[in-house]
């Protein structure tokens, strides 16, 4: 725990703990080191502490085997250095430590038994072959520190028991000592090795099961299609490997964490809503609100966070590096299936509404183009009764030019949706020819003379206006929309002002009116399809011609909102403004200056 505390904290600090494994201490270091491509190790030295000179400093074997990289020794303080270094810890419990210590005792009182009755059968080589093998049992199932235990003792039996004189430590042959050496080199080696083995086993195993875990959990992750699958999913696993309760949490549009049925944890919302906001882990094991029983570990996605994933661990107990990692693999994993998801929903609503606003284009450009001839001789018709001998009476001629009126009205109905559903549908090609405002100004407002009567227009263009790289038919209907918009929503007499003047690399245009100006809120709402501003009742129309607007302006590379005017603190009428790219027009000699390309400006 000492250990796995001093680790968590280089972890708060910035750095990546890793518990390399590997046959020794300095083999594992160096097989990390260059895996990950460092070129320093530092390592930490204890003051006062005695070697046999024959045996090499970690150090000195590191700078062996690594003699591109530079080592570095650094000294611990005496109060760190006063306690024994920490050997290879077993792992367990102390009551299985001893364990493996009586285990030790017992095997090799077991061969003593064995082979005492078989003393002048057995040669005393195989009878040293079964100590050995006693040796490679415990240490193949505890560890080194019994396997040490057992080929101590394997040597003092077999020297005791076997080796005459018997029942005695004596020898009657000096060359016995020979043998007992070698007996007691054999057995520490062998046993050292097998525990390594076996510690390397062990580690391949649980890496195994973790990969495995992760690519089983990986895998039905790509099959889940709802959040409540993933939280089952995740659920699943961290009971699996860590024997943990966990509870998913993920956030809506509005940020608000939302937790997912099935969770077998408790959360502190307030704790799990820090760790969303801040994008940090926090709760339990952190330095952050360590008080709350569950970790909360963000769940971070590339594009953004997606929520945030509490783990309640069975046993109070810090998490080593590895299944620190695996916890955050988890939590990545989890994220990214969550944002998939996510992309899917929109993805399919895209479709779909793509496929209605096909449909809805395709309908309406069928009905607007049949409606188009009836109309026409609607107007016709009305006309023709107006001029019929003899002539109508008041009430007549007045039902005549309604009826006039209204065909006409309609007849603008029907040109607005079908110019809709021609320029989503992108079969609109520009007709652009570098012409002067004053000219597209004055079509529009010859076009709306009749709209226009009893109504002031005011038009200010600046002098030093340049030339325009425009579709003066398109261009001129934008400006026809604005005027009528204006006509619409204003009181009677009110003017209406037309300004334009040049802006850099743009030309912003603006029409101006008096009326109450656009709902606060709805400046760009009143850009869509469909959408009216407050008075929709008491005007007619569908909401399409500043939708109308905005779309032709986009196709010259230009931009278009909406704004209210407030002069002396109040709002004086509502504003268009049109800001299109400037360009270089032709030059006299007829070579033709480098042109800003469509959708100049962002």
């Amino acid at each position: 725990q000492q250990a796995l505390r001093v680790l968590k904290l280089a972890q708060d600090l910035g750095a990546i703990t890793a518990t390399p494994t590997g046959i020794g201490v300095s083999q594992a270091l160096v097989r990390y080191a260059r895996e990950h491509n460092l070129s320093r190790l530092v390592l930490g030295r204890r003051q006062g502490r005695r070697r046999w000179p024959w045996r090499q400093s970690m150090t000195e074997r590191l700078a062996e085997q690594t003699p591109d990289m530079d080592v570095l020794q650094v000294p611990l303080p005496r109060q760190q250095a006063g306690g024994k270094p920490a050997r290879d810890a077993p792992a367990g419990s102390g009551r299985l430590r001893w364990q493996g210590y009586a285990a030790a005792v017992a095997a090799c009182a077991a061969v003593a038994l064995l082979a005492a009755p078989l003393h002048g059968v057995l040669e005393l080589t195989n009878i040293v072959m079964l100590f050995l093998l006693s040796v490679v049992g415990v240490a193949l199932l505890y560890g080194r520190g019994p396997a040490t235990l057992a080929a101590l003792l394997g040597v003092a039996m077999f020297d005791f028991f076997f080796v005459p004189p018997r029942m005695s430590f004596d020898v009657s042959d000096v060359q016995y000592l020979i043998t007992f050496g070698v007996m007691l080199v054999v057995a520490l080696v062998i046993g050292q090795l097998t525990a390594g083995l076996r510690a390397q086993a062990h580690a391949a195993t649980e890496r195994e099961g973790r990969v495995r875990g992760l690519y089983q959990m990986a895998r039905e992750l790509s099959a889940a299609l709802a959040p409540e699958q993933v939280a089952e999913i995740g659920a699943r696993f961290l009971q699996a490997e860590f024997a943990a309760r966990s509870a998913l949490l993920v956030a809506d549009d509005a940020n608000h964490l939302r937790l997912q049925p099935g969770a077998s944890a408790e959360v502190d919302m307030a704790v799990a809503q820090w760790c969303f906001d801040k994008g940090e882990a926090a709760g339990r094991g952190t330095d952050t609100l360590a008080s709350s029983a569950a970790l909360m570990l963000p769940l971070k996605a590339p594009m953004r966070l997606r929520g945030v994933l509490a783990v309640l661990p069975a046993q109070a107990m810090l998490l080593t590096p590895e299944q620190r990692q695996l916890l955050d693999t988890c939590a990545s994993l989890l994220a990214i299936s969550l944002e998939r998801i996510h992309y899917i929903q929109v993805a399919q609503s895209t479709t779909v509404q793509m496929e209605s606003e096909r449909l809805r284009n395709s309908l309406l450009a069928a009905i607007s183009h049949d409606l188009r001839t009836p109309l026409a001789a609607m107007v016709g018709l009305a006309d023709t009764l107006a001029l019929t001998q003899p002539a109508l009476t008041g009430e007549q001629a007045e039902i005549a030019q309604a009826i006039r009126a209204s065909s006409l009205r309609m007849s603008v109905l029907v040109n607005n949706l079908l110019d809709m559903a021609r320029l989503e549908s992108g079969s609109v090609q520009l007709r652009r020819e570098w012409q002067p405002l004053e000219e597209v100004v004055g079509s529009a407002l010859t076009a709306c003379a009749q709209t226009l009567q009893g109504r002031g227009v005011e038009v200010r263009l600046a002098p030093e206006l340049p030339l325009l790289h425009l579709d003066a038919a398109l261009f001129e209907r934008v400006l026809v929309n604005l005027l009528e918009n204006a006509v619409k929503y204003t009181p009677p007499a009110t003017p209406v002002l037309i300004a334009a003047e040049p802006r850099g690399d743009a030309v912003r245009i603006t029409v101006d009116d008096d009326g109450p100006g656009l709902p606060p809120g709805r400046e760009e709402a009143v850009f869509e399809k469909f959408e009216r501003g407050s008075k929709e009742a008491a005007t007619p129309g569908v909401g399409l011609g500043l939708a109308i607007c905005r779309a032709i302006v986009q196709a010259h590379g230009g931009r278009m909102h909406g704004e209210s005017r407030v002069v002396d603190g109040r709002v004086a009428g509502a504003r268009f403004v049109i800001t299109l790219p400037r360009g270089e027009p032709p030059r006299d000699d007829g070579s033709q200056a480098e042109v800003l390309p469509e959708n100049a400006i962002p």
